[in-house]
């Protein structure tokens, strides 16, 4: 290159110098500075959607809100008895069992009234006997738990063949069924549930091992109830030792309910009302 075109580069360079110191000192910064921050740039990251998880709902208990603390109330303590319980009552054995039945006898209202008509043996074996004969209708005529009656049957003649029961027979059995009648109902039910075993062992020995007595019972209480109001006067015949029935329907009626006959209208009234009440409180 020649001397001429070297100078000339040298001469621009110079030129171009000198112009950037100008602008260097004409420059003037601004009166406020503002910065700018770039975001971060962030790398994409890909998204997978997560499986649903079953959620288990714990129920949620609701609590009481705190109560305010309040005076306690005074109760006032009274003092109850206790009741008092009976021991149980050991029973004698079945053929020793008569002095027991007439001491808890005695001890019902009426009870000592009603033990001087009955029997002083084998008083529970001969009544389980008497009550399974009336459940079927029949009446025992040996072998009762009560003395017989002393008095005879008061009869008018018709014509010496044929007679009339007189009214007055009746009187026979007041006394007996008066003492029945005035027994507490509830202190005979309560003597009968005490002596029930020895009753049922009884009633097992005549061949009733499989069943209960209790029925027995009912069903005599209820062939009593059920036994028809015949009224009189009742005419008789005596064809041998006994005097019988006129009228064969009431001869050919149950034996029981010829008994309920002698006793006479009031005394079976009294009767069947004072069994009415013994089979409501079993």
């Amino acid at each position: 290159m020649s001397k001429a075109g070297i100078w000339s580069i040298a001469a621009i360079a110079v030129c171009t110098f000198l112009y950037l110191v100008y602008l260097a000192v004409a420059f003037e910064a601004p009166s406020g500075t503002t910065t700018v921050i770039l975001p971060t740039p962030v790398a994409e990251v890909e998204i997978t959607q997560p499986r649903p998880v079953p959620t288990r709902i714990t129920p949620v208990v609701p609590v009481a809100p705190a109560s305010v603390e309040e005076e306690p109330e005074v109760v006032e303590v009274v003092e109850v008895e206790a009741p008092e319980i009976e021991a149980a009552i050991d029973l004698p054995r079945l053929n020793d069992s008569d002095s027991f039945v007439a001491e808890k006898l005695k001890e019902l209202s009426s009870g000592a009234s009603l033990l001087s008509f009955l029997v002083d043996e084998q008083l529970i074996r001969r009544t389980v006997v008497l009550i399974e004969n009336i459940s079927r209708g029949q009446y025992p005529q040996t072998a009762l738990p009560y003395k017989p009656v002393t008095e005879e049957m008061q009869v008018s003649s018709v014509d010496g063949r044929l007679f009339t029961m007189e009214a007055s027979s009746y009187k026979r059995f007041d006394a007996a069924i008066a003492a029945f009648v005035a027994l507490d109902t509830d202190q005979a039910v309560g003597l009968y549930k005490l002596l029930s075993p020895l009753l049922q062992q009884a009633y097992a020995e005549i061949g009733f091992r499989d069943a209960e007595f209790e029925q027995s019972l009912r069903k005599a209480i209820d062939a009593v109830l059920s036994a028809p109001e015949v009224e009189g006067p009742f005419q008789l015949v005596k064809p041998s030792v006994m005097y019988l029935y006129a009228d064969t329907r009431l001869e050919e009626l149950a034996d029981m309910n010829k008994q309920l006959i002698r006793l006479g209208p009031e005394n079976s009234a009294r009767l069947k009302a004072k069994l009415r009440e013994f089979k409501a409180a079993l």
